[in-house]
């Protein structure tokens, strides 16, 4: 064991008198040291339910012989944060916490870990850690939230989002806006639909990172609490066996990942972290990856705020299991993989049924053959651009418009507030990076504005910037290279027009070879006075197409 330089030995006293300084008795101290990652606080609807998954994950591990030690994780609320400079500070904290989880690590010599997330850059984050450590390690989240209900209708935190774009349009009254307010968002949890959070924690289980259920199991329902148990249980059979994170998050289990993201229609969020998870496993996965298991992967879920269907149908249909029965029926998934069961995705798929083929699409009658997201290059996007094709009107599937151009987020929200955007018109919206931004924010205020004023078929937005899982459209992000890095965003000029092919991956401006290179001649990025952790954090940053990870 790890620990066992720190708690056996003569030259272990020091270690052991503080250890009796805890209150640990000396049989707790002789026991293998568990590592508690607790995501929670106060300020967070997905993560103020993680004091109690918590408690019973030290059951769990307690009741197998380990003994654990809590300690905490940072978490920022994208949708609290967002609209204003708080959402400059949420990709960013996704190293803030493998960081300071590895620190906290290897500087107390932890056995094993159990990693409690719930919220977009917790789970990313909390998964880079987890590869840099290589010990025995399980995740379980702090659960999804219900879905509300109005008008007979689900309701999530995007119908809030759009609400305001329709009253802000005069296409409801204020009255109704505030219905809205007190019914959208109902319980405690990860935001109801299929939006970064819930992306990120289903797909902790298809790397096998993750038990059954983690994902989908809504955070009120009491199997939350025991799946945690199951939890702790778990990585104490881990540890006996010798089972690390790495030997789980291999190139095989990754690419399981992005196959089952492609069929449930997941956050463009997923291709900055997968590819950032993979780079920590000494795995190459780019964007053009993405494609090429697209064309090969059935859209079999149409989850909000794609469809009308949440994670606690999911989750009633069978859950993620039901989904990767689907694939692996049809040879489409790697079934050989280890996963924190201690047994393979095969034998874990043994008696899993797809119980609503309404919610999960059967595999040979998909949504669409091929998968939920898209990425798309030309001379606009050298290096790609991501769009969550699955959430895009149809009509908008192929478009030209004029361009619209904004150096920020409150300019485009200013001028759709003010009924300035057209149909037609595709907004583009720059200097919002990994650099430029910095901290590469979500564009979820604008893009609901869009849907709810009723221009999401016929207005397309493009961005270096990202979007919320929440945002559906014809919404394209992670323009790479983004304005600030010299990318040919920085170029256009308004009334440009612009074309978007995404059946077969194309975002142009429709400007001549020899204006493009005058253009790009003469074009130098802006550049922002910056301090503190964003002016690090620009310093350090690569482009959004590999991940916006930390050189």
């Amino acid at each position: 064991m790890k620990s066992d330089a720190l708690k056996f030995g003569p030259e272990a006293a020091a270690h052991r008198s503080l250890y009796n300084a805890l209150g640990w008795t000396e049989e707790e101290i002789k026991r293998p040291l568990v590592g508690i990652v607790s995501s929670y606080n106060e300020i967070v609807p997905g993560h103020m339910n993680i004091d109690k998954i918590v408690e019973a994950v030290k059951m769990g591990v307690a009741e197998a012989g380990g003994m654990p030690v809590v300690f905490p994780a940072i978490a920022v609320c994208d949708g609290i944060a967002m609209g204003h400079v708080g959402m400059k500070y949420s990709l960013v904290t996704r190293d803030l916490i493998a960081d300071s989880t590895e620190c906290m690590a290897l500087a107390h010599g932890f056995d094993a870990l159990v990693m409690v997330p719930n919220c977009d850059k917790n789970v990313p984050g909390l998964l880079m850690a987890a590869a840099r450590l290589d010990l025995p390690t399980t995740f379980v989240s702090g659960g999804p939230m219900l879905a509300g209900h109005i008008d007979g209708h689900k309701t999530s935190l995007s119908s809030m989002f759009e609400a305001m774009g329709a009253y802000t349009a005069g296409k409801i009254d204020e009255a109704k806006l505030h219905e809205f307010e007190c019914k959208a968002c109902p319980t405690c949890g990860s935001c109801s639909g299929m939006y970064t959070a819930n992306s990120m924690n289903c797909l902790t289980e298809v790397i096998g990172m993750g038990l059954r259920g983690n994902g989908t199991i809504p955070a009120v329902y009491s199997r939350r609490l025991q799946l945690a148990k199951h939890a702790g249980m778990a990585v104490m059979e881990m540890l006996k066996r010798g089972i690390t994170a790495r030997q789980i998050m291999t190139k095989e289990a990754l690419m399981n990942a992005l196959t089952v993201d492609m069929a449930l229609g997941c956050s463009t969020n997923t291709m900055l972290h997968l590819p950032a998870i993979a780079h920590e496993c000494g795995v190459d996965l780019n964007l053009d990856i993405a494609n090429e298991m697209s064309a090969k992967t059935p859209n079999l879920c149409h989850l909000a705020p794609a469809g009308p269907t949440y994670i606690e149908d999911l989750d009633e249909a069978g859950g993620i299991y039901a989904v990767m029965k689907e694939l692996a029926d049809a040879g489409l998934i790697d079934t050989s993989c280890m996963t924190v069961t201690g047994k393979t995705v095969a034998e874990n798929l043994e008696g899993v049924e797809n119980l609503n083929p309404d919610v999960i699409r059967p595999i040979d009658n998909p949504y669409s053959t091929t998968g939920g997201i898209a990425v798309l290059h030309g001379n606009l996007a050298p290096e790609g651009s991501v769009v969550k094709r699955s959430a895009v009107a149809p009509e908008m599937l192929v478009h030209e418009g004029p361009a619209r151009v904004f150096e920020s987020e409150e300019e485009a929200q200013a001028a759709i507030d003010g009924g300035k955007i057209n149909p037609g018109d595709v907004i583009v919206i720059r200097y919002e990076g990994p650099k430029g931004g910095p901290g590469m924010r979500e564009m979820l205020t604008p893009t609901s504005a869009i849907q709810g004023m009723g221009l999401g078929s016929s207005v397309a937005l493009i961005t270096d910037g990202r979007f919320s899982g929440a945002t559906r459209g014809a919404c394209i992000g992670h323009v790479s290279p983004e304005a600030a890095s010299g990318g040919p965003i920085g170029i256009i000029e308004e009334g440009d027009i612009i074309s978007i092919d995404i059946p077969n991956y194309k975002l142009e401006l429709k400007i001549s070879d020899e204006e493009f290179a005058r253009r790009m001649a003469a074009f130098t990025p802006k550049t922002k006075e910056l301090s503190g952790y964003l002016k690090r954090y620009a310093a350090l940053v690569s482009s959004g197409a590999t991940g916006a990870v930390l050189n």
